[in-house]
């Protein structure tokens, strides 16, 4: 019996894809997991895990980077139609040579907000992936956020961008939280209040029509006191620091690839 979909790997982002394919509506979903306390929760939590591959339609790679040769050669023995790989730093060459010659392959990017079906996701297709492929794996990575397509080489500056980012932003919420109990607020008031602005933000940015720079000017008075937060924040060359964040996690993106 061929399962419509099999994901190598039970871990936090394998179990998230699984949860929102099923609120999906995806069914005949296997979960593949070497440990057996997890396999035992996972099947517990009603998602069929397994401890060996079977063949299958679609085959989602979601194990640690030392992992994926091993896992993409048991699942090729076992009989797989395509490939979606979510293993940090592993090329699509060597995903291709592991599991044998005409197997399509589409490498991506994926990020930590997808735990929350909130995820930022790249693909990019192999030398054997047709359109079709590519848009198989956007529609399983599309069950946990927002995904679009770049070429391999791209998918560094996405890890230094939506892959590293949740990081940058969680130091932002840290800052913000203590520039609040600074000012005089309790801490559990200061960070509601910062994880709620930028929860806010962000959805402001994402349905608005107009860009960050709009937003940003629609919001500083002239002399008030956003006007005045920014100045400081400028001076500081917040700005360049994190556009030198993302330039550096992906110089380092590349370095382990």
């Amino acid at each position: 019996m061929t399962a419509r979909l099999v994901v190598m790997g039970g871990g936090r982002m394998g179990e998230a894809l699984v949860s929102g394919l099923r609120a999906a509506g995806w069914d005949d979903i296997v979960v593949v997991e070497k440990v057996a306390a997890r396999r035992e929760e996972l099947n517990a939590a009603g998602i069929k895990a397994v401890d060996e591959p079977v063949p299958c339609d679609g085959l989602v790679v979601a194990v640690k980077p030392g992992d994926v040769e091993a896992a993409c050669r048991a699942a090729a023995a076992a009989g797989v139609h395509r490939v979606l790989s979510i293993a940090a730093g592993v090329t699509l060459a060597k995903l291709e040579a592991w599991l044998g010659g005409g197997v399509p392959v589409v490498r991506s990017m994926p990020n930590t907000p997808a735990l929350v079906g909130a995820g930022a996701a790249a693909v990019a297709g192999g030398s054997s992936a047709s359109d079709a492929d590519v848009a198989w794996a956007e529609e399983v990575l599309s069950a946990v956020g927002t995904v679009v397509r770049v070429a391999e080489p791209l998918l560094d500056a996405v890890t230094g961008l939506s892959g590293s980012g949740p990081a940058y932003v969680f130091l932002v919420a840290e800052a913000l939280t203590e520039g609040g109990v600074l000012a005089g607020l309790p801490r559990d008031t200061a960070a509601t209040l910062a994880a709620q602005t930028l929860l806010g933000a962000a959805t402001l940015l994402a349905q608005s029509t107009e860009g960050p720079e709009a937003l940003r000017a629609n919001v500083t008075s002239p002399g008030g006191t956003t006007a005045a937060g920014l100045r400081v924040l400028e001076g500081r060359a917040v700005r360049s620091a994190f556009i030198e964040a993302v330039q550096a996690a992906a110089e380092r993106s590349r370095q382990l690839g």
